[in-house]
């Protein structure tokens, strides 16, 4: 049998994404082990409608709270390390490191890694407003791994929000919206992304790199291949 650290997965932000997280770990996991192998994990599950509420009046505060709640049950279940599932939350990523011992693995890291190692410097991100607009996501980029990150314009920024909050976190996927996807994407590109950052944990379910000319760096995957990695020890 092969030893694994135990994940504590911070989700429901929203459970759509969270989904796709349990998918791809434990796949992660079978194609590194083998046979009928799986994570070991815990999961907290947030109801993302009081979540959500708390986003767009700014109680920046009380999310913090409810994420530190979650983080401590996790590390008193047992989990090794956490992954909280999800990038608008990462907002309130230094809320959790204050508050456990166990490391938590930060979405943004694994994506710039990825980046550096295509050796790409500068990128196009997409995400919710929060994501894109505040400094705790795009400066993490660039002060730690030296990239310059471009945003969309403000209409292409609300449009990207809406999507994200009206149809995605509900499992609503269409054909329309991925169109003004890869508008955006191609307006980003035109203004000198080398690639785009697909910066909210749902966007994975709307686009792929076929909508795009340049590289597409999916948070989701790379976020859940590092937990993978963490909990197996290291890359293969």
């Amino acid at each position: 049998m092969v030893e694994q650290a135990l994940i504590g997965l911070i989700g429901g932000l929203s459970w759509e994404s969270s989904a796709q997280y349990y998918r791809l770990i434990n796949e992660g996991v079978r194609d590194r082990v083998g046979g009928v192998a799986s994570a070991r994990s815990l999961m907290w599950s947030f109801d993302f409608a009081e979540i959500e509420a708390l986003q767009h009046v700014g109680d920046w505060g009380a999310l913090a709270g409810e994420l530190v709640v979650a983080a401590q049950a996790l590390e008193c279940g047992g989990a090794d390390f956490l992954v909280l599932c999800t990038n608008t939350m990462h907002r309130c990523a230094w809320a959790i490191d204050a508050a456990v011992k166990i490391p938590l693995l930060h979405i943004a890291d694994p994506t710039a890694q990825a980046i550096q190692a295509a050796g790409l410097t500068r990128v196009g991100l997409l995400g919710t407003a929060f994501t894109m607009e505040q400094d705790f996501y795009r400066g993490r980029l660039a002060d730690r791994f030296g990239l310059e990150v471009l945003i969309p314009e403000v209409e292409d920024r609300a449009a990207v929000h809406d999507i994200i909050y009206r149809e995605l976190v509900t499992g609503q996927v269409l054909d329309a919206s991925r169109e003004v996807y890869r508008a955006v994407i191609a307006r980003l590109v035109e203004r000198g992304a080398q690639a785009v950052i697909l910066g909210c944990t749902e966007i994975m379910l709307l686009v792929s790199q076929t909508d795009s000319s340049v590289p597409l760096f999916d948070t989701t995957a790379l976020h859940a291949q590092a937990a993978v990695e963490m909990a197996l020890g290291g890359p293969s």
